[in-house]
């Protein structure tokens, strides 16, 4: 079990939790880590002062900013009320991408490793009581082939390191997310599971409360109007809701759960959740939401703006999904990381079906994966000496991501990889150990998957048998065959998919990628290559093969929006495979994916037997 609770802060009760975002004083460390834990753990030099959340490359104008590989640190004074004392009291970082050391006060209390998920610092016994205190974050972004997302740091001549990623995404980092300062009681409530089992009209929750005491545990189920709709003792056992209203595609219903730990008729903890009532299954080719079949419409994105790069914007979250639901989007992929927790909150809302991505992206050595993916290119990734290191932290973020979003009704599958390298048997008992701690930890059983490189082909692929629903990235168009090779294109994608079907899997298939780089101001006449007008042919000539197959369940597009990569001569300021802007404006390939995604009903191809 983890050292500290997921569950999201919350102020109820018996709980306090404060958003200490806003301004922090920031300093670039030296590259080489000369100053350590004697350096800055009391306080750091200068007067500069940053924005959390958000990644700090984009706010500077010097170029050796934006690039700087090593040590960034942070630090900001937090009035901890004397009303806390005798509480347990924690600082919650969001996210500190990709290792965080915490110092309170000039003592060192905690190391995380991981950039996309929280971790909790126990501060109770070392802050100081209706005072100032002062955290201080050492935060490092440096890429290695031990940790997710994967890369390497190189040293330039001039003596300056370069990050290197495996992955092409722009390296953005920081404190990227919230920072909360929590007061919880000393006996609380610490993680709870749940499951569900619908019986005709009724629904079954099954739960499983985790709780740092002995005294007893109540739950209350409030229907949208406050209503009480169930309630439970105990910390483990079944709540009936009758007439249960279930939580479904863009028409989500969802209710509040509350958590209480009793002594008698005092309340020793309190702690409240929206969840959906839902049921996940792959049943054959299908996937089935509360028994019926869906097909997943979207996009792959990324949390990624002008100015903020990767840091969390409720506006800009506030757009995306407005977009999502104009276009006629049923779902997206939290590519290639799991995404700030309010957007999960707000996908719980509307009704969005997310594929939620461990950060397991760049594992397959290349520093142009979206080219090299194309070619056969083998790189036995998985036979390194490091693998094992590799291997205990892929695992670890994938405890942290399924105990932080398990009780989402949004989330109904995890991708454990992304475009990793399989044609090698090394990787087979590495996939093996992580799908089956994947299993192993949600009590739900959603569907696993791992989106398959261009080189996993049949024949190739020694790891696809993990997955529950087979997930491609293709371009064919693009990187394979593009412009007035099209033609052949679409021969050559029909052909892997024959492969496919002839293997008779019996799975649903899904295009987790797909896309053509478009430059949003370029039209030309006959179409060339990056113009609107070529995106658009592209897409016709995809749309085709998707409805050719009876398999295939779901097109979530590449990319939901332009996004900043690595600089280089085939990335033109980032990758332009966007359906929108950076600045969320349509290119013209919204319309048509509009039009489309508009007309196919939810339960597209439902009748049809598959595979």
């Amino acid at each position: 079990m983890l050292e500290y609770s997921m569950l999201y802060p919350k102020t109820t009760k018996l709980r306090r939790s404060v958003s200490i975002d806003g301004m922090w004083k920031f300093h670039i460390g030296s590259q080489n880590g000369d100053q350590g834990e004697a350096g800055f753990k009391n306080g750091i030099p200068g007067n500069d002062f940053i924005p959390v959340p958000a990644s700090f490359q984009d706010f500077y104008t010097e170029k050796e900013i934006r690039e700087f590989a090593g040590d960034v640190w942070y630090e900001k004074d937090v009035f901890v009320p004397g009303e806390w004392e005798g509480n347990k009291v924690f600082v919650r970082f969001g996210a500190a991408t990709h290792r965080a050391v915490v110092y309170v006060n000039g003592k060192k209390i905690m190391e995380h490793e991981g950039g996309f998920l929280p971790f909790a610092a126990d501060v109770t016994d070392t802050v100081h009581y209706n005072e100032f205190n002062k955290i201080v974050v050492r935060v490092n972004n440096e890429l290695t082939v031990t940790n997710i997302p994967c890369g390497e740091t190189i040293l330039l001549p001039n003596g300056k390191k370069m990050n290197k990623p495996y992955f092409d995404f722009f390296n953005y980092s920081g404190l990227q997310r919230s920072v909360f300062l929590m007061a919880i009681p000393k006996e609380s409530v610490f993680d709870f599971d749940l499951d569900y089992e619908i019986s005709g009209k009724d629904a079954l929750i099954h739960y499983h409360v985790q709780t740092t005491g002995e005294h007893p545990v109540e739950l209350s189920l409030l229907d949208a109007s406050g209503k009480v709709a169930a309630r439970a003792e105990g910390f483990k056992g079944v709540m009936k809701v009758k007439d249960a209203r279930l939580w479904q595609v863009r028409n989500a219903y969802l209710y509040r759960l509350v958590i209480r730990i009793r002594d008698g008729e005092q309340i020793l903890d309190e702690y409240e959740q929206e969840i959906g009532i839902r049921t996940v299954k792959i049943e054959g080719t299908s996937i089935l939401l509360n028994g019926k079949p869906v097909y997943l419409k979207g996009f792959g994105k990324h949390e990624d703006c002008d100015i903020v790069g990767r840091g969390f914007h409720s506006g800009v979250m506030k757009r995306d999904f407005e977009l999502m639901k104009w276009i006629g989007a049923n779902s997206f992929r939290t590519a290639h990381y799991p995404y700030s927790e309010e957007i999960y909150q707000m996908a719980d809302r509307e009704g969005f079906l997310v594929i939620d991505e461990v950060a397991a992206v760049g594992l397959f050595e290349s520093l142009m994966n979206f080219m090299e993916a194309s070619t056969g290119k083998r790189t036995a990734f998985f036979e390194k000496e490091t693998t094992p290191v590799l291997l205990k932290a892929h695992k670890r973020a994938v405890e942290e991501l399924i105990a932080r979003d398990k009780n989402h009704p949004c989330v109904i599958a995890w991708s454990l990889l992304n475009e990793p390298e399989t044609s090698n048997e090394a990787a087979v008992p590495y996939f093996e150990e992580v799908f089956r701690l994947a299993h192993e930890l949600d009590v739900q059983k959603r569907p696993r998957t791992f989106a398959l490189i261009m080189n996993s082909v049949p024949g190739v692929c020694k790891c696809y048998q993990f997955s529950d629903i087979i997930s491609l990235n293709r371009y064919y168009g693009w990187y394979v065959k593009g412009g007035y090779e099209i033609s052949e294109a679409e021969a050559l994608f029909r052909k892997e998919m024959d492969a496919w079907k002839a293997l008779k899997l019996n799975k649903p298939f899904l295009f987790t990628e797909y896309g053509a780089d478009t430059m949003g101001s370029d039209h030309k006449l006959p179409s060339v290559m990056w113009s609107q007008e070529y995106q658009d042919e592209y897409l016709k000539m995809t749309n085709d093969v998707f409805d050719s197959y009876d398999f295939i369940k779901g097109e979530q597009i590449w990319n939901f929006a332009d996004f900043q990569t690595t600089e280089g001569i085939l990335r033109v300021n980032g990758n332009k495979k966007g359906v929108f802007t950076r600045q969320r404006q349509p290119k013209d390939a919204a319309y048509l994916l509009r039009k489309r995604w508009m007309e196919l009903p939810l339960a597209y191809k439902a009748q049809e037997k598959g595979l």
